[in-house]
């Protein structure tokens, strides 16, 4: 058995072959595809988020409008860049966000890939600490971001508030209970899944990792996630770690689906540098019938190696195809991998 859900990237453009035209577009066909997938028996709805792009931005209004309308689908991100957040105010818009889903959110964050502008994060009004890298911010951040989220009071009270305090220091609100431990970390190397998980967070892994030894894809992915679970272990948690990986499996049913992605048959690994000095390999999409799919995916190790599984979806063509996308999986593939 494995979690199945879905990745939305969030484009829109004022495209003729687009279905989300607008910002508009977009968000409420957002929520309309996750009560969707929620319909059809999926288990997740995660989001993207991109600054400075016509993708989705801040994403905890969208999550909240989520939580409001479904009742068991987890909603979460991959991932939040933690360079452009102010860790304090995001604890209150989480601890909010999931308590109106009543405790379903799970939190992908990460020190941040690259972005469409040069240092975004500093026309958000942060800057790195003296010998510190953008890099260096993001995970700082990220870990205060953990902390506050405990709970624990820090915050020295009013001797005159203007409502009654309660005893000793205050803590930010609202508080979610839980929520602490449904916090991921997208890691692209394999110190930083180690790191991940020395610090009490889930592991999500893309489909892109830095190349770290010129295995394919799938093998360098399995070797991070089984560094990461070792070092979970090492570390002493006492909760079970969560591991996702996202891959792009479209199954060729009608026409259409052909038309669209039967190009994706033959797909390789690639190499290529998201940094200047670092070379990265994007993993290959799948795309083919389904008896061919469920062979190709059986070898898939890193799939193997991870409890929760994230289908990266083509969220321009709309709700109703996006539907039937995931249901070829769910129907035709997932039950031949024993996912379902």
């Amino acid at each position: 058995m494995k979690k199945i859900g879905f990745l939305s990237f969030g484009h829109w453009a004022d495209h003729p072959a687009y279905q989300t035209r607008t910002a508009s577009d977009t968000l409420l066909q957002s929520i309309d595809l996750a009560v969707a997938a929620e319909e059809i028996g999926l288990d997740g709805a995660y989001f993207r988020v991109h600054h400075f792009a016509a993708q989705l931005g801040s994403p905890f209004p969208l999550l909240a409008a989520i939580g409001a309308k479904t009742k068991k689908i987890e909603i979460g991100t991959g991932v939040i860049d933690m360079r452009y957040e102010n860790p304090l105010y995001m604890v209150e818009d989480a601890g909010a966000a999931d308590l109106i889903s009543g405790g379903r959110l799970q939190l992908g964050i990460s020190r941040g890939s690259p972005e469409q502008v040069i240092d975004g994060w500093r026309y958000f009004g942060y800057e790195p600490e003296e010998g510190d890298t953008d890099a260096d911010m993001g995970r700082k951040k990220g870990l205060a971001f953990l902390e506050k989220l405990d709970g624990v009071g820090f915050a020295e009270p009013n001797p005159y508030p203007m409502f009654p305090n309660p005893p000793g220091l205050l803590r930010l609100e609202p508080y979610s209970k839980g929520l602490r431990d449904r916090i991921w970390w997208g890691a692209a190397s394999n110190a930083t899944a180690v790191w991940a998980a020395e610090n009490g967070m889930h592991l999500q892994s893309s489909t892109l990792k830095f190349d770290e030894s010129g295995k394919p894809f799938h093998i360098q992915q399995a070797e991070q996630i089984r560094l990461y679970k070792e070092a979970w272990k090492k570390a002493g948690h006492q909760r079970e770690p969560r591991v996702s990986v996202s891959r792009s499996i479209f199954a060729l049913v009608n026409e259409k689906d052909r038309l669209y992605f039967g190009r994706d048959a033959n797909s390789t690994d690639k190499l290529g540098y998201i940094e200047s000095d670092k070379r990265a390999i994007f993993g290959k999409s799948y795309a083919g019938e389904p008896d061919k799919l469920i062979k190709e995916l059986e070898a898939d190790e890193a799939i193997k190696e991870a409890d929760t599984l994230l289908l990266t979806i083509p969220n321009t063509l709309g709700v109703e195809y996006n539907v039937h996308v995931l249901s070829s999986i769910l129907k035709y593939v997932a039950p031949g991998l024993g996912w379902r």
